[in-house]
């Protein structure tokens, strides 16, 4: 009998030198979760006969997130698994973040199997221009997860419709004096607009290109203000658009009814049309009818002018947003920590080509490995519960990084001289048995 207890011993120290070299192996793997055997004793009718091995428990730990510089080195942060889909069509689930892309906008880690995660609605645009389709659409969170895909199309040009300039002109300018001039070179020649303060920005037509557009304002009656448009063709000549007023209150801000919308736009002669909306009150100045580049609409621009102030300050614009831009070729991409993979466009927008969806169990431990740092769901692991970085249980993402293994050196080191010592004692165990036996052949 004490030969069986002496080989389970062996066969089990035997196992545990197995895990403990493989964990040692794979100390620089990153994403790699260590493991560990788990031992049980056995007895036969009340008497103990060795050691068996109970099984292999995992331990899915966090590693320590090393930075890397790379853009697609992606770490979880966190408790998640990337889903991957593999050559095979089968799904696996990893921690490994070292991804790269394909000359077909895959991505992909070193074996081929390709990330997943949330697409792009076909059916669903980010604005209301017929250009922004598919590939320019909205993330559809939430949907069938898919391998994602990093489009190469430029992003097409964008009309200007709406420009917000937050400004604040000086409460003290008098009303005809200090006044400024510009000569309009369109014809007919030798108009003048004046002024005591001026901004321009830069909108974009259909296809486009450029158009420099000027607002000059001069003080009017009270703390009113008169605004002249004037915008600059394509050679350089300026034409007036159209002029309105800006009213403001004793207090500097411009006029609002209870609500809060802007009431203080008013006048409106040439290009410039005001309008009141009627469900609201809100006073609005169209630029209409501007001409851009050959070929291109004619744009119909909405100037608002939201916070827009008149302290006793100088005058200048604190800010100024309009939404349109000229094409743009793609020029690299990002991922954010809700796991949005962003593409860059040289014209400075961004747009997303998709979500990263991670998975979560509620029995990691019952992950079955497939090597290539992969693991398969199991009965015992239970479904996968996908869902985005950052939500519910789930960790985010952290670019130009990885999670290294969590394979702590040392303990395994330890553990290896434990079982290497216990594996000899079992051997001694083995080598005195068969003196017993030899004494007694020997009588």
């Amino acid at each position: 009998m004490s030969f069986t207890t002496a080989v389970a011993g062996l066969n089990a120290q035997s196992e545990k030198l197995n895990s403990a070299g493989n964990n040692i192996a794979n100390s620089q793997t990153v994403g790699y979760k260590s493991s560990d055997v788990l031992f049980s004793d056995v007895f036969a009718a009340s008497r103990g006969i060795g050691v068996q091995v109970s099984g292999v428990r995992q331990n899915f730990t966090q590693g320590s997130i090393e930075s890397t510089g790379r853009n697609l080195d992606l770490a979880i942060s966190g408790e998640g698994f990337y889903r991957l889909e593999r050559s095979t069509g089968e799904v696996g689930y990893s921690r490994n973040g070292e991804f790269g892309i394909t000359a077909t906008g895959d991505i992909v880690n070193a074996q081929g199997d390709r990330l997943m995660g949330y697409g792009m609605d076909r059916g669903v645009t980010e604005d209301t221009d017929d250009q922004q389709a598919f590939p320019f659409s909205n993330v559809l969170v939430g949907g069938d997860p898919q391998a994602l895909n990093v489009p190469v199309d430029d992003i097409p040009a964008k009309a200007t419709t709406e420009v917000n300039a937050l400004l604040n002109l000086d409460a003290t300018t008098a009303t005809g004096e200090d006044l400024n001039s510009v000569e309009l070179t369109a014809a007919p020649e030798g108009r003048e607009v004046n002024f005591h303060f001026s901004n321009n920005f830069t909108a974009y037509d259909s296809l486009g290109n450029a158009i420099n557009v000027a607002t000059y304002f001069e003080r009017g009656a009270g703390n009113q203000w008169n605004v002249t448009i004037v915008t600059a063709d394509q050679n350089g000549a300026t034409d007036t658009r159209g002029t309105f007023s800006l009213s403001f209150t004793e207090s500097g801000r411009l006029q609002t009814n209870a609500q809060g919308v802007v009431t203080g736009i008013s006048g409106g002669t040439g290009g410039a049309e005001v309008e009141t909306v009627p469900a609201t009150g809100e006073t609005r100045v169209t630029i209409a009818g501007i001409p851009g580049g050959v070929q291109a609409e004619l744009l119909d621009i909405q100037l608002k002018f939201d916070g827009t102030t008149q302290f006793a300050a100088d005058s200048l614009q604190k800010e100024l947003n309009q939404d349109g831009y000229t094409s743009g070729a793609l020029a690299g991409i990002t991922v954010t920590e809700t796991g949005v993979i962003q593409r860059n466009f040289t014209n400075g927008e961004t747009r997303a080509a998709g979500q990263i969806a991670l998975a979560s169990f509620r029995n990691e431990e019952g992950l079955q490995p497939l090597g290539n740092n992969l693991w398969a769901a199991t009965n015992a692991s239970g479904l996968a519960n996908l869902g985005a970085p950052g939500t519910g249980r789930l960790g985010q993402i952290q670019a130009e990084a990885v999670e290294a293994s969590n394979v702590n050196l040392a303990s395994e080191l330890v553990d290896t001289i434990v079982a290497q010592r216990s594996y000899q004692a079992n051997s001694n165990t083995i080598s005195t048995q068969d003196e017993l036996l030899q004494t007694i052949i020997n009588l």
